[in-house]
């Protein structure tokens, strides 16, 4: 393998890796000011311990999240020299306006949410849970704004030439609200919820079936329910808008995402299929004009297909771009059916009666997960071969010193590195739902659990 695809690789695989962490504590943060608002309104004792647990899985989520995220700003300057110097301007800024907006607000507050029980008032710890909530949602914004710069440039002059051309910032404001950055950020925020959502569901699913702490998951898996079939069914009006801005600004991706080449013919949209990349041919399973008709409301309206740009501007890799697209939409239709089942159900006070739709929502925490990580491929993958859209290719981003034998070494020690922490992560994770929420109002072997001993427990892991 040449650089750049060990390079690609590479940074692929720590983003990967690392976008697992970020969305599980922003969706998990919202879940729990809502688990400890309710707290605050009934003064249940059951709503408090119901924070108290998810806030120690929460903890255990951010620190995961912060150890990974630290090797990508590393990799910028080290495979990606040129791309650095070219984003330096916009970047720069959209990672300070995260330091002052958000990690200041967000690690300000996390000491009070992590130890701060038993210490300051039932408002005042409710107060550090929503900031910490609000910290975390502000970070994604400027990730997300940066990345967004990426997809739809907007705000900037280009100044020098060659290696030593870079993005200017010309307009601060029009670079952070540049064409597709709402979209996106709402897009990528409805995925966390549904992330600490399903979370929050498969815990106590998992409590269900072992018939633990029965009223505690009950009450957990109702309040994951409701927010999961909030945000999955906003994440399907999201998705459409950010497509419409996907068709309007980078035709090409829109094109690869449903296999799409004649320009001068309707789309279809494909439920399923593969992409015949040597013949320019999609088959499948389709709904005759359906993209089409998303895009201009029209079954019979063309769209700009692949064959309208020349083949090196086109993106490469069509199978990866198409079948993570579809993967994403089946993950995201299979989340709304789910939790409508199951408010349905709830409504009718079968719900928890359902031993194998229990498993079902065991299991389904992955759901979200996948949705997430084939959503970035389409979004990254679709890009290509531009790093930044119409303006610098990938394969002029790379750092002029770095050699391949290099970027396998540190990424098979990335490989490693990474295997160790998220078996650290499942292991820990795993002990945390074993030990349970240790409410000693509970009816199964846990109980009689003295309150003090159990507040020990919390502090020392």
């Amino acid at each position: 393998m040449d650089v750049e695809i060990l390079a690609r690789i590479q940074f692929a695989f720590t983003i990967a890796f690392h976008y697992i962490y970020p969305p599980l504590s922003i969706g998990l943060g919202v879940n729990m000011v809502i688990m400890e608002g309710l707290y605050l309104k009934t003064g249940k004792p059951i709503y408090e311990q119901m924070a108290r647990f998810f806030t120690r899985i929460f903890a255990l989520i951010f620190g995961i999240g912060v150890a990974t995220g630290i090797v990508m700003e590393f990799e910028f300057g080290t495979n990606w020299a040129t791309y650095s110097k070219y984003v330096g301007d916009v970047f720069g800024s959209a990672l300070a306006a995260e330091g002052i907006f958000a990690f200041a607000l967000e690690s300000g507050f996390l000491g009070v949410l992590l130890f701060g029980w038993n210490r300051v008032s039932p408002k005042v710890h409710f107060f550090s849970t929503v900031m910490v909530t609000l910290g975390s949602m502000f970070s994604a914004i400027w990730i997300v704004v940066a990345n967004s710069w990426q997809q739809t440039p907007a705000g900037y002059h280009v100044v020098g030439t060659g290696l030593n051309a870079r993005a200017e910032i010309t307009d601060f404001w029009e670079m952070v609200f540049n064409p597709s950055s709402v979209e996106r950020m709402l897009h990528v925020w409805l995925g966390a919820f549904l992330s600490g959502a399903f979370l929050v569901i498969s815990i106590s699913a998992y409590y269900l079936l072992k018939k633990r702490h029965v009223e505690f998951a009950k009450k957990s898996f109702t309040i994951g329910l409701v927010v999961a079939l909030i945000a999955s069914y906003a994440q399907l009006f999201s998705g459409h808008e950010a497509a419409t801005v996907v068709s309007e600004y980078q035709p090409a991706k829109l094109a690869a995402m449903e296999g799409h080449f004649d320009s001068s013919a309707k789309a279809d949209m494909y439920l399923f299929g593969y992409i015949d990349k040597k013949n320019e041919q999609t088959h499948g399973l389709a709904i005759p004009g359906g993209l089409s008709f998303l895009t201009h409301f029209d079954f019979k309206a063309p769209v700009t297909g692949l064959k309208s740009f020349k083949p090196e501007d086109r993106p490469q890799a069509l199978n990866i771009v198409f079948q993570s697209y579809h993967i994403m939409i089946t993950c995201g239709m299979l989340m709304i059916a789910l939790t409508t089942v199951g408010v349905i159900l709830l409504r009718r006070k079968k719900l928890f009666e359902k031993r194998w739709l229990m498993m079902v929502f065991a299991w389904s925490v992955f759901l979200p997960q996948i949705a997430n990580q084939v959503g970035w491929y389409t979004a990254e993958t679709g890009r290509q071969p531009w790093v930044v859209y119409g303006l610098l290719r990938t394969s002029d981003a790379l750092s002029q010193a770095v050699k391949a034998n290099q970027v396998l070494f540190s990424l098979l020690l990335f490989m490693f590195v990474y295997l160790f922490l998220f078996t650290l992560f499942v292991f820990l994770l795993n002990r945390k739902i074993q030990h349970g929420p240790g409410f000693h109002h509970d009816n199964d072997e846990s109980e009689g659990h003295s309150p003090h001993l159990e507040e020990m427990a919390e502090n020392f892991g």
